[in-house]
């Protein structure tokens, strides 16, 4: 997934659950029990989260509590990620080669425990990303962060880096107080062991605090009284509720939450009563992994099996799973960003020719398991009843399709360790830039994860490594096209689709916007 980020979706909490939270969280514009007054905003969604560390979090409910707790240098406003604004840093120059990068830090920025924010936290907290080498130390990657002054600090790329400034923004690359982490088992190393108290006190600069956390239930965040930056925060409480979509349905429609992040189409149809909806296209990718390694299965890594594969989809019924808005891409990268494939290069379906592929690879009575999490839900679209689908379609084809669902935090583990034969999974973006789905190329991050390795095919390497490193708009347009074509004619993936997203709020919450990097910003949210 991202926001590649495959992440951890527990199972949502239980009706009876969520009657006693919504007994404990106000309405939005209204005064919480002991609040003396201040506003809360509850925020129902179905949980992808697996902690509030920045340094480890890559994952779409993380990025929405760590663009609360923390600021990173540069950032977006509401859902324009045309061009990196201040955050952190006021300003910012790009050497002329693309490899230098030089930030200027607010003057006056501080922590929420009062002190002041320096270069020396700019240096540790994204050389401790580095370091951790978790699933967003790869936003970094070639790069070494250092100090030019006490307000100055230097991004220096071993390549031409010309993405790096739309990178900057992801909330994996929050500020930490160094001093605090520090003081509890922090360390710019894969021996760090700050993230417990992570999780349960934050040490950003944010307009937000974290009050508690849990990865199956809750989050609560207190309004930052020491936030000087920007983006003055409405709302003095945030709880974020892990809920299934039909109950966020019913609970935003009465009252008991202001968002509803996780509607399809069909549940937000004819949503009235004093809500309002914000519908557009999704930037998440849903796509297919057919393992390359033979030592995981003979049948996908033969090239003429994943052809038979990529022509018996039947996308367009696919399509009618997402709903109204939903959208075939023509390669990985979504139609809604530079670099995209145009439509019209999508795979189709061709029965006769599936089965003259699947007889081509001769391969006997063909079958396969079909990976997914049995608790994902994705904008509003549940990934079971597309498994389902896709198993139906490929019988049709003479393929045998097991499906073989587990829990996220399960099945994400094989999904990360390269063990699965055929994956179901999505890739939100981690950053607004094509760049981002070199991800998917022989040695990436995804690649690798579908027994592409480095060296597996040097022209389509080269391509992506000219391509990372090419700053002119046509010429990017061109190469990022070309690394698709190849992906879609013989690669490990098949993408599926992307799907709708659909917002519902109460009409008392203004300024939601959705931002494909972090879905929403709370402290952006105000009231009427």
């Amino acid at each position: 997934m991202s926001r590649s980020r495959t992440g951890s979706y527990p199972a949502a909490v239980s009706l009876v659950t969520l009657a006693a939270l919504a007994l404990s969280a106000c309405s939005g514009g209204t005064s919480a029990p002991g609040s003396a007054g201040g506003k809360t905003l509850v925020v129902d969604t179905s949980f992808n989260l697996k902690t509030a560390d920045p340094g480890r979090e890559f994952e779409p409910t993380g990025s929405i509590v760590d663009k609360a707790l923390y600021e990173t240098l540069l950032t977006f406003k509401g859902g324009d990620v045309t061009k990196p604004l201040p955050g952190l840093a006021s300003s910012y120059e790009e050497s002329p080669d693309s490899k230098v990068l030089t930030l200027h830090l607010r003057a006056g920025a501080r922590f929420s425990d009062g002190s002041a924010v320096t270069a020396d936290d700019v240096v540790f907290s994204l050389t401790r990303v580095i370091g951790l080498k978790g699933n967003p130390s790869f936003l970094l990657d070639g790069v070494t962060v250092a100090k030019k002054d006490a307000s100055t600090v230097t991004l220096t790329s071993e390549k031409a880096n010309p993405a790096l400034p739309n990178i900057l923004p992801n909330p994996a690359l929050g500020i930490l107080n160094a001093k605090a982490v520090r003081a509890q088992g922090g360390t710019a190393t894969a021996a760090d062991a700050a993230e417990k108290y992570l999780n349960k006190s934050s040490a950003g600069s944010g307009p937000y605090t974290l009050t508690s956390f849990n990865a199956n239930t809750q989050v609560v965040l207190a309004k930052n009284p020491k936030y000087n930056g920007a983006q003055k925060p409405t709302y003095d409480k945030i709880v974020l509720r892990n809920v299934q979509a039909p109950t966020q349905k019913l609970n935003v429609q009465r009252g008991d939450s202001q968002i509803a992040l996780d509607l399809n189409s069909d549940q937000s149809a004819g949503i009235a009563g004093g809500l309002k909806v914000l519908s557009g296209p999704s930037s998440d990718v849903i796509f297919l992994l057919l393992n390359l390694d033979p030592g995981v299965s003979d049948a996908t890594a033969d090239a003429k099996f994943r052809e038979a594969v990529r022509k018996g989809i039947d996308y367009k019924s696919l399509l009618t799973l997402g709903g109204s808005g939903s959208v075939q891409p023509g390669g990985v990268i979504p139609s809604t960003f530079v670099g995209a494939l145009p439509p019209g290069q999508a795979p189709a379906r061709d029965l006769a020719g599936a089965k003259a592929a699947l007889a081509a690879s001769k391969i006997k009575n063909p079958s396969v398991k079909l990976s997914y999490a049995s608790d994902l839900t994705l904008d509003g679209l549940s990934f079971q009843s597309m498994a389902e689908r896709v198993q139906a379609q490929l019988k049709e084809v003479g393929i045998k399709v097991t499906l073989a669902p587990a829990p996220t935090t399960t099945e994400l583990d094989n999904y990360r360790n390269g063990k699965e034969q055929v994956g179901l999974w999505y890739w939100g973006p981690d950053y607004p830039d094509p760049s981002d789905y070199l991800a998917f190329l022989p040695g990436g991050l995804v690649g690798l994860r579908a027994g592409s390795k480095a060296g597996a095919d040097p022209a389509l390497t080269a391509l992506g490594e000219q391509a990372a490193t090419t700053t002119d708009a046509a010429g990017r347009q061109k190469l990022y096209e070309e690394i698709q074509t190849d992906l879609n004619n013989d690669g490990a993936f098949i993408p599926l689709m992307q799907p709708s997203r659909h917002i519902v709020a109460a009409s008392s919450v203004t300024g939601l916007a959705y931002n494909p990097v972090w879905t929403i910003d709370v402290a952006e949210l105000g009231a009427k």
